[in-house]
């Protein structure tokens, strides 16, 4: 008995060490079960390492990549992402960006204490590269992240606050790519820092007229260096690299900003580059046609389009504004919709139609504004006359074509319809609706009012708001009812319109004859 006590006694005093022992293990596995959790978390949920979080435990390794995921496909994900790591491509890409971000430093636009940005970069190896040479700072952005080097975010939505960055980069053609490419550079103007800079690659050579709107979406930005890179495959053999300056005075200063493009003084510069083209449309009927329904109409079968000619991406809006729109089908549905080379880009109308007989076929039309007046020099009431040349069959719905007159003006001798209606000051109008940033067709057909409105909108500074214009100039041309006889409708000679139209183009306005 005295033996079975001795034992038990021993046992007991065993036990007391290896519970204290049990106890310090719990410990340590809890504390260890706690980093791991607040690890995963700075990995997976937060989507950065630990060089860009605020709150760490340690610091990961240069060269480390993970991507955590709590769904079943998280495993043949990782599986992918260590392919993709060890693959030629990754590995020539990187390699060549670590380049690309050496000369960058070297040329005094980067270093390595920059806070930089990588753009709509879907694997992040520009961000792998920027780390690899000492750029500590960096971070990626994509609409699907590849953590750690890339978190959640578009170019039309970076994820960061004003000024945040010294060095913003868009590589392998992104900005090209972007649906709202005015979005994405007003997003990078907001989040870097003024002094900073942002570097862009584009995939292809772009024409002057794109390289110069890609510029106008960066007003107070600088261009500081434009190079050809040799590209690292061979979809991309060559690039174009851009660098600007962001010389803004305030975050977000390169937001769109119509004032910017306004003129006080009501002039405006068409520049070099918009001139060229000039050179390159069809050229101008010199000569009075004898039968102009049907020279002016053949003719635009040569019109050279300014949408055929260059690229138009770099552009926030893309608006046509049909002055003097009759009916629906009268040009917009039976030609600009169908003809007009788009570019695949989604065109917002502006009928702008002051004849109410048309007004209620406009009502359901999808991307279509009407605009009920007449376009004028002023705001103003008009006296809107109907009538046609003897021996015209020119009718819509019983209606002849219509001719606005200021009230004080309409000639009592006058035998048709009259009508009061409201004109408006179309110049400012356009002034206060489209940008320089918009890409805008305009046709106009106003039956004589183009000798009142072109010169308005030169002295306004609105005709440079105008990409291209297909204009009909009405002067008292030979009639089709009557040889020998002109038109008795209008004042002005084909000279006079030919002179309207050299004008224009001798401005840098690409105009079309039209008819």
């Amino acid at each position: 008995m005295k033996k079975k006590c001795t034992v038990a006694t021993m046992e007991h005093t065993a036990a007391k060490p290896s519970s204290i022992r049990n106890l310090l293990i719990r410990l340590l596995l809890s504390g260890v079960f706690i980093i791991a959790i607040r690890f995963a978390y700075v990995i997976s949920i937060a989507g950065e390492s630990c060089n860009v979080s605020d709150f760490c435990f340690f610091s990961l390794p240069e060269t480390f990549s993970l991507s955590i995921d709590t769904d079943s496909g998280a495993g043949s994900r990782n599986s992918s992402l260590s392919e993709l790591y060890s693959s030629k491509e990754w590995l020539d890409s990187v390699n060549f960006y670590s380049s690309v971000f050496h000369d960058l430093i070297g040329g005094g636009y980067l270093s390595p204490e920059s806070k930089s940005l990588c753009v709509e970069t879907p694997t992040g190896r520009d961000v792998f590269a920027l780390r690899e040479i000492g750029v500590k700072n960096a971070v990626g952005i994509s609409k699907k992240s590849v953590k750690p080097l890339v978190k959640s975010g578009t170019g039309e939505r970076i994820p960061f606050g004003d000024g945040y960055f010294d060095f913003v980069f868009s590589g392998e053609g992104s900005f090209a790519r972007s649906a709202k490419p005015a979005v994405f550079a007003a997003e990078i103007a907001r989040t870097l820092k003024p002094e900073g800079f942002a570097v862009f690659h584009f995939t292809n050579p772009k024409d002057t007229y794109s390289f110069n709107s890609f510029l106008d979406l960066f007003h107070c930005f600088k261009v500081v260096k434009l190079h050809v890179l040799e590209g690292f495959d061979s979809s991309m053999p060559y690039i174009h690299e851009t660098v600007l300056k962001n010389e803004c005075v305030d975050y977000g200063a390169g937001k769109l900003d119509s004032d910017y493009y306004s003129h006080s003084n009501g002039n405006c510069y068409v520049p070099g580059y918009k001139k060229d083209l000039i050179r390159i449309a069809e050229p101008l009927i010199e000569k009075e046609p004898l039968k102009p329904w049907i020279t002016l109409k053949r003719n635009i079968m040569n019109i050279k389009y300014l949408s055929s000619m260059v690229d138009i991406s770099f552009k926030n809006r893309y608006l046509y504004v049909d002055v003097g729109a009759r009916s629906y089908g009268s040009s917009i549905g039976s030609w600009f919709r169908k003809q007009y080379p788009k570019q695949n880009k989604t065109f917002h109308v502006y009928a702008i139609e002051a004849d109410k007989t048309f007004h209620k076929e406009y009502g359901m039309k999808k991307g279509l504004t009407l605009i009920p007046y007449a376009a004028w020099v002023k705001n103003e009431t008009l006296a809107f006359e109907i009538h046609r040349d003897p021996g015209e069959h020119v009718e819509v719905k019983g209606r002849g074509m219509g001719r606005i007159q200021p009230l004080q003006t309409t000639g009592k001798e006058f035998v048709g319809e009259v009508e009061k209606i409201q004109g408006f000051d179309f110049a400012n109008w356009l002034k206060n609706t489209v940008s320089k940033n918009d890409f805008v067709v305009m046709k106009m057909d106003v039956e004589g009012t183009e000798f009142d409105l072109i010169p308005r909108l030169f002295e306004t500074g609105a005709i440079c708001l105008i990409d291209e214009i297909f204009l009909e100039c009405h002067y008292n041309r030979w009639q089709r009812c009557c040889p020998g006889q002109r038109s008795s409708k209008y004042e002005k000679t084909y000279d006079q319109c030919l002179e309207l139209f050299n004008s224009l183009r001798q401005s840098g306005i690409l105009v079309h004859q039209w008819f």
